[in-house]
């Protein structure tokens, strides 16, 4: 069972993001055909980063894990560049308000979902070096928190709440693997949660999007549209849906349901069938990653695999948080399912290196 976790792993990813391919078609095609006049744009798009993201999975699963230990550093420097380039006029591209994007037309490349790896590299491989140092918090953790602070500084200058606080997440999981004293993380919530009062204060279309989650009903056409059109999806769904290709909200209700709110359509085209295949694929993700990280042969394998096994189900657990109104709007994409080329593609890669690490136990 050991010597195919690898395997099992592999098969779902593929299943999974071709079920993702198919839902992108079915909840874009009505808005493709109005915008560009081309009913399988979204899908074409798609495809091309799957058919890549594919090939550097499996091109990545041949590449011996420790060369990420080896380079850990300068593959930080990199996306640390490529997140301060991005913020210069004329380089970077804003897009939904947001410059966070390199590209030219509608391919682009988001830089902020690259350091989501690199980091996760730097500081497993710190952790792998300075475990024993974890109980101090000035010698082991207050260094990972000032890298930490500084990349969460230039994903917010896009501004990026979502992606932001998914790398948060993601490290202080690991943190809480490494073994830092519980008592930190009550510190660090306390923080937490004054730094968001912080970031809604000065920033009023955050304090929007808070009021639409309490209550979007208060502003049904604007700040509260997008997630009662989702509960609408959601809600018809039943055990088996609509059918597949029959959603209603798709037909300019929902808008972009491919992205953020695909989950919306899986919900009302295949109802509560479609939730436990999604819930399925996820958890088996969670389940057959614990259990590389678990059997890895030395700690920097070990949380380099619990690192990106938590960040694809943080990062998942969030979009289906926002879709049925449990927090609000983050933009945040659902792994292997939603249109995003960058997003698909790092998180591939994740999975090439997952399967390389399977290799050894």
């Amino acid at each position: 069972m050991k010597k195919n976790t690898g395997l099992y792993l592999f098969i779902i990813v593929v299943i999974f993001s071709l079920f993702g391919l198919l839902m992108i078609y079915s909840s874009s095609y009505i808005w493709a055909l109005y915008k560009f006049n081309d009913s399988l744009r979204y899908v074409k798009l798609q495809g091309i980063f799957l058919f890549i993201g594919i090939i550097l999975m499996l091109f990545i699963r041949k590449i011996d894990y420790r060369v990420y230990y080896k380079y850990a550093k300068y593959i930080f420097i990199i996306c640390l560049i490529l997140l301060v380039l991005v913020l210069i006029p004329g380089i970077g591209k804003i897009r939904n308000g947001s410059r966070s994007w390199f590209g030219i037309g509608s391919l682009g490349i988001q830089p902020s979902e690259f350091m989501k790896l690199g980091l996760l590299i730097l500081v497993s491989k710190y952790l792998s070096d300075n475990n024993k140092k974890i109980k101090n918090f000035i010698k082991g953790i207050l260094p990972v928190l000032f890298l930490l602070g500084i990349v969460f500084f230039l994903i917010m200058l896009q501004p990026d709440f979502g992606t932001g606080m998914i790398i948060v997440l993601s490290i202080l999981s690991l943190l809480f693997i490494a073994g830092a004293n519980m008592k930190f993380f009550f510190i660090a919530g306390f923080i937490g949660i004054i730094g968001i009062v912080i970031l809604i204060l000065i920033a009023p279309y955050r304090m929007d999007r808070i009021i639409s989650f309490i209550n979007p009903w208060s502003d049904p056409l604007g700040t509260g549209f997008q997630i009662i059109q989702s509960l609408y999806a959601i809600g018809p769904g039943g055990i088996f849906g609509l059918g597949l290709f029959n959603s209603r909200q798709k037909h300019f209700y929902l808008p972009e349901p491919q992205t953020d709110f695909i989950f919306s359509i899986i919900s009302e085209e295949l109802g509560i069938v479609g939730i436990l295949l999604v819930s399925f694929c996820f958890i088996s993700i969670l389940y057959l990653g614990i259990k590389i990280a678990l059997n890895s042969r030395n700690l920097f394998s070990k949380y380099l695999s619990f690192g990106i096994t938590f960040q694809i189900l943080i990062q998942a657990a969030m979009n289906l948080m926002v879709v049925v109104g449990l927090i609000p709007v983050t933009g945040v994409t659902l792994p292997f399912l939603s249109y995003g080329g960058s997003s698909l593609l790092i998180t591939l890669c994740s999975v090439g290196i997952l399967l390389n690490i399977s290799r050894e136990i």
